[in-house]
């Protein structure tokens, strides 16, 4: 593709920086963008990026957008609130039933905040430091807040009210002798996360009661945690086999180490989410530590990743992120955030940019 038919394609897209993606949900003020490629490295305008490397770059930025719009929600409600990650004022409520989990976990609702915008405002300037096209959602900020005290009354990409959360993480990286890139599947840690939609945040005051129902939107939202972040573990490795420009590969795989930091947190954290039985929804949270779980494929404290069978049943077992198969890695995340409920609500122009992005980033080659 052309820089003129690139332009084309992508016009009326601008730069969506920190500071942009907070004026556009109504927090601060200042010029667009201003500021954000005031130091990056004149060297690097003058080296335009591949057809291929580009279309990983702008899948990433995207993804990290969406990342972002969710993890802010989350931080509005049960987050630390600061001028770093400003927006909404906080559930008190909503931040203690969540703190049952881990006493941190405001503070590190937070700092995940911090880094999703630092991630889609880096590759967004790094885009455009050489020659390619930033990415912008912002037209498709159709969805409801929470109406909850806390909340931003403000539009939003992504819909925490309604999930499926597939919680077969938590199986599949306690598991010895199993691997999604030899087409298993592991059970669910939480099978009625997965067979229902479910709020990981409150709707409205409504939900702040009764206690076991406000406590069951917690937990939901402590294994959502984790669900998005073991993501962006597997994605970034899958896309990096793609990336033709050594510095490319540098960004991803800079990047893709922050988010199993994330996912390694979220998931000790899970695990402490306490058994319950939500009685407006009948949703039940079970003891993963009794039958019939618990064993070494449920044990709640064994949170480092199992070794497991790699590239070939022939090899020894490897401790190893997983998946990392890269063919269809970009539709497959998009497949699973979607099954997820994110983007329950989303419009059809939604979708189809987006489902351009992932075919343009699956269809990168290496060398190519």
């Amino acid at each position: 593709m052309s820089q003129s038919n690139a332009t084309s394609q992508h016009e009326g897209e601008h730069l969506s920086s920190r500071r942009s993606f907070l004026i556009g949900t109504g927090v601060g003020v200042g010029a667009l963008g201003a500021g954000l490629l005031t130091d990056v490295p004149v060297a690097l305008a003058g080296t335009r990026l591949r057809e291929g490397d580009e279309a990983i770059l702008r899948f990433l930025a995207a993804l990290e957008i969406l990342e972002t719009d969710l993890w802010q929600q989350y931080n509005e409600l049960c987050g630390i609130q600061d001028s770093e990650v400003p927006g909404g004022s906080g559930n008190p409520a909503f931040t203690a039933a969540l703190a049952v989990l881990d006493s941190d976990m405001a503070q590190y609702v937070h700092d995940n905040t911090d880094d999703e915008f630092t991630h889609f405002t880096f590759l967004n300037a790094y885009l455009q430091a050489r020659g390619g096209d930033a990415v912008s959602l912002e037209r498709f900020r159709t969805l409801p807040s929470s109406q909850a005290t806390g909340a931003q009354q403000i539009r939003r990409l992504t819909n925490l009210m309604e999930l499926t959360v597939d919680t077969s993480w938590y199986t599949r990286y306690r598991s010895d002798n199993q691997n999604p890139d030899f087409g298993d599947t592991l059970p669910q840690a939480i099978p009625g996360l997965a067979n229902g939609m479910f709020p990981a945040i409150p709707r409205s005051d409504a939900d702040l009661t009764p206690p076991d129902h406000l406590q069951a939107i917690a937990n939901t939202a402590g294994f959502h945690f984790a669900t998005i972040e073991q993501g962006g573990t597997s994605l970034y490795p899958q896309l990096a086999q793609r990336v033709h420009d050594k510095e490319v590969l540098r960004v991803l795989l800079s990047i893709g180490p922050t988010e199993t930091m994330h996912f390694q947190t979220w998931s000790d954290k899970a695990g402490n989410a306490p058994p319950l039985t939500d009685p407006t929804n009948g949703l039940v949270f079970p003891d993963l530590n009794s039958p019939p779980f618990g064993g070494e494929l449920f044990q709640t404290n064994l949170i480092m990743p199992e070794p497991t069978i790699f590239l070939s049943r022939k090899f020894p077992v490897c401790s190893i992120i997983r998946p990392t198969e890269t063919e269809g890695a970009a539709m497959g995340a998009l497949t699973f955030l979607t099954d997820d409920g994110l983007f329950r609500g989303q419009s059809a122009r939604f979708f189809a940019f987006m489902t351009g992005l992932a075919r343009e980033a699956d269809a990168a080659r290496q060398g190519h």
